[in-house]
């Protein structure tokens, strides 16, 4: 591309907030061309568009939370087919040497995408993943909840006036919801009465989040298996571990374009640490986490019933692997297989195809 040809494209650089989102727009020569705080809505989407625009063809938008605050933006620039760049947020460093403020991020996510130090393609969300990924969210809060009812449950008893705790202590969770679904409502105002009247409200609790934990989870079987019926028949992988990988890799997976590109997303492949004469490779502590554990189940699960896992195991610890090493190899080679098949398989589900809410 020639230089003149570089100096009237547009770069854009976002920095997105819960209310509003600063806006700069560079020239493919690096010079500031304008900045500009907008509204975070539909209307100040369209005028983002515009503003870039009026300085010439927009090359490039390169925005910072995509996945957040910065999601219906996303999706409007797609809309518009303008490329979107995710970026990071601004290096530390830089940001102690010329202090923060919402035009500098945004210069900083512009230059970003300009320098070609941000390629990342942001998650598409706006297909089947994007439901599974909300249920899940939806999933996780009512357990942790019903975790802290039985918590909470457990110790009314410890502390419960004797007459009750005699009969209720050492009780299992599901018998201690057995007694405490018997006791009824009293108009007395004693310490019992109030003893039986919260006992009795948090086993309602834990059983209305039990409910909601299990519709969940028929929602979850029936949009998996839709969405990716070939991950789920892979050995060592249910509906909780597939919705796990398939949130991680988008409805857009496509924007992974190799399998090393997944296998850093899950955070299982190696990082280079080498120095001098010393050469050796890292445990990865980033990526998805969600993702990294759906792997280590599955490596898990093969362990306990696949022979050639079994025997692969069995001669690397033979060659001076520890097990938690060779379980590292393992989820590597698993997110390998795992990301052929979301890749080749995928299929995005029509909107028909979906499960009717009941």
């Amino acid at each position: 591309m020639e230089s003149s040809d570089l100096g009237s494209t547009v770069i854009g650089g976002v920095d997105t907030h819960k209310q509003t989102h600063a806006v700069v727009a560079l020239d493919g020569t690096g010079r500031l061309r304008g900045s500009q705080t907008f509204p975070a809505s539909g209307a100040g989407y369209a005028a983002i568009v515009a503003w870039l625009r009026a300085f010439g063809p927009v090359r490039c938008v390169g925005v910072e939370g995509t996945g957040s605050y910065g999601s219906g933006l996303a999706s409007h620039l797609r809309k518009e087919g303008v490329e979107i760049v995710e970026v990071n947020r601004p290096n530390r460093q830089a940001r102690r040497r010329h202090g923060k403020s919402d035009p500098a991020d945004a210069e900083a996510a512009a230059r970003a995408a300009l320098a070609g130090d941000a390629v990342g393609v942001p998650k598409a969300q706006n297909g089947p993943v994007e439901i599974i990924r909300l249920f899940r969210l939806q999933r996780r809060s009512a357990i942790r909840a019903r975790t802290q009812a039985a918590n909470q449950l457990h110790a009314v008893v410890c502390t419960a006036p004797e007459s009750l705790r005699s009969s209720l202590r050492g009780l299992s969770l599901a018998a201690l919801l057995a007694q405490v679904a018997k006791m009824r409502a009293s108009q007395s105002q004693d310490l019992e009465s109030a003893t039986r009247a919260v006992l009795r409200a948090l086993g309602a609790r834990w059983q209305q989040l039990d409910r909601e934990v299990a519709a969940l989870d028929q929602k979850l079987e029936s949009l998996v298996s839709v969405a990716a019926p070939d991950l789920v028949a892979l050995r060592g992988v249910g509906v909780e571990v597939a919705s796990a990988l398939l949130v991680a890799a988008g409805d857009n997976p496509e924007r992974l374009e190799r399998e090393a590109s997944f296998a850093a997303l899950c955070g299982v492949s190696p990082i280079d640490a080498s120095s001098g004469k010393q050469q050796r490779h890292r445990l990865n502590r980033g990526g998805n986490r969600d993702a990294n554990r759906a792997l280590w189940v599955i490596a898990l699960s093969r362990l306990q019933c696949d022979g050639p896992t079994k025997d692969y195991m069995a001669r690397r610890v033979q060659q001076g692997l520890s097990k938690p090493e060779v379980i590292r190899c393992l989820k590597r080679y698993i997110s390998r297989e795992v990301f052929e098949v979301i890749r080749k398989s995928y299929v995005l589900a029509l909107p028909d195809a979906l499960p009717k809410a009941p």
